[in-house]
């Protein structure tokens, strides 16, 4: 956080804050803590009205529940959000902004908040924070010019229980703000020789701004040698931006390897290796990372297009690239002068499953 940043907390503005949760579900003025029932109907039956009696949503299996609709300009500026680990999978995170009828941003819970393995893991950043057991916060602004519509999708038969808290600003300054959007992929097993897309066919001005990988390693050995690659504004066969590996892109360096120690994970504000998941002996056989690097200080712009892909290299015999074939799950997270975007099909629920994790609710 910069100088100026600091500064900004202390000037004052004519926003008026607002905040959805099932206290208040549509963040009317002086609408809080007024329900007489919900959830804690029962625990709150001796204390009545304004004692917690409405803290969580039951979001039924194969249904979906709207979140939040606000009216009007606006910037969210927080969002909250808990739930059983056993639905970071199960539940989809959808956005849509000024009347879109497709989201901005799909995503499953989990993975937008750098938690892919349905296994907890502490992530520290400027926009993203994971903490104990599954606090889920977002910092990134997602501002909208007429209106703002968040859902969350249950895929699983099961019922699952979520907290959640959106907080969101009206009436401040109007400035030349583009879309955040947020777009998941997973492939597994990555084809022989192919590359894993982290985002493709996005045309418009904007820029990226993150990018959350949940890499699953189906191969003894290294993972990381393969570049990450930006197409920008035209590029075809060859990519303006290229990388030097994948730890490099993500702010490590040797195979995150601390002599005596192996993989180190680390989180950082801007970018780091914040899971390490080793084999169990038993049913967790394979290793697997949870790593992001988000691009607050150094976005990549583009007027026109943009691709992203990355490479899954490990070594063989002579010293020689060895193309992966590892389950590999992205988020690309980027501003637009667009609210929507070309996107891919969003998985089928079989194939989000995570092998070793407790995701009963996806079977």
């Amino acid at each position: 956080m910069s100088l100026a940043d600091l500064r900004a907390a202390a000037v004052l503005s004519q926003a008026e804050t607002r905040s959805i949760s099932p206290e208040n579900f549509d963040g009317a003025k002086g609408g809080g803590g007024r329900a007489t029932e919900g959830t804690g109907s029962v625990p709150s039956s001796d204390l009545g009205r304004g004692w917690k009696v409405s803290p969580s949503v039951e979001v039924e299996g194969e249904s979906t529940f709207e979140l939040a609709a606000i009216d009007g300009p606006g910037v969210i500026t927080h969002i909250w959000i808990t739930t059983h680990r056993d639905n970071w999978r199960s539940l989809v995170l959808r956005a849509y902004w000024d009347g879109a009828e497709e989201p901005a941003i799909e995503v499953p819970l989990g993975d937008f908040f750098g938690q892919g393995w349905c296994t907890f893991a502490q992530l520290s950043s400027m926009v993203i924070a994971a903490n104990p057991h599954g606090g889920f916060n977002s910092y990134w602004p997602m501002p909208f010019g007429k209106g703002a519509r968040l859902t969350i999708e249950n895929l699983a038969p099961a019922t699952a229980v979520v907290y959640y808290q959106v907080t969101y600003e009206t009436g401040g300054e109007s400035l030349d703000y583009g879309y955040l959007h947020a777009q998941f992929r997973r492939i597994n097993p990555l084809p022989p020789k192919e590359t894993h897309s982290i985002l493709d066919g996005v045309e418009g001005r904007g820029k990226y701004v993150g990018t959350y990988m949940a890499w699953g390693v189906n191969w003894p050995g290294w993972w990381g040698e393969g570049e990450i690659k930006f197409f920008l504004d035209g590029d075809e066969e060859f990519p303006t931006i290229c990388g030097t590996g994948t730890e490099d892109y993500f702010g490590g360096a040797w195979n995150f390897d601390v002599p005596g120690q192996g993989y180190t994970a680390f989180s950082t504000p801007y970018l780091g290796l914040h899971q390490v998941l080793r084999p169990d002996g038993l049913y967790r056989s394979q290793q697997r990372f949870g790593m992001y690097r988000w691009h607050l200080a150094d976005p990549i712009h583009f007027k026109s297009d943009l691709r992203v892909n990355i490479q899954a290299l490990g070594w063989k015999a002579g010293h020689r690239y060895q193309p992966l074939q590892d389950d590999i799950a992205s988020v690309a997270y980027f501003y637009l002068d667009r609210p929507t975007a070309s996107r891919p099909p969003f998985p089928q629920r079989d194939y989000l499953y995570v092998v070793g994790a407790p995701m009963d609710a996806l079977t």
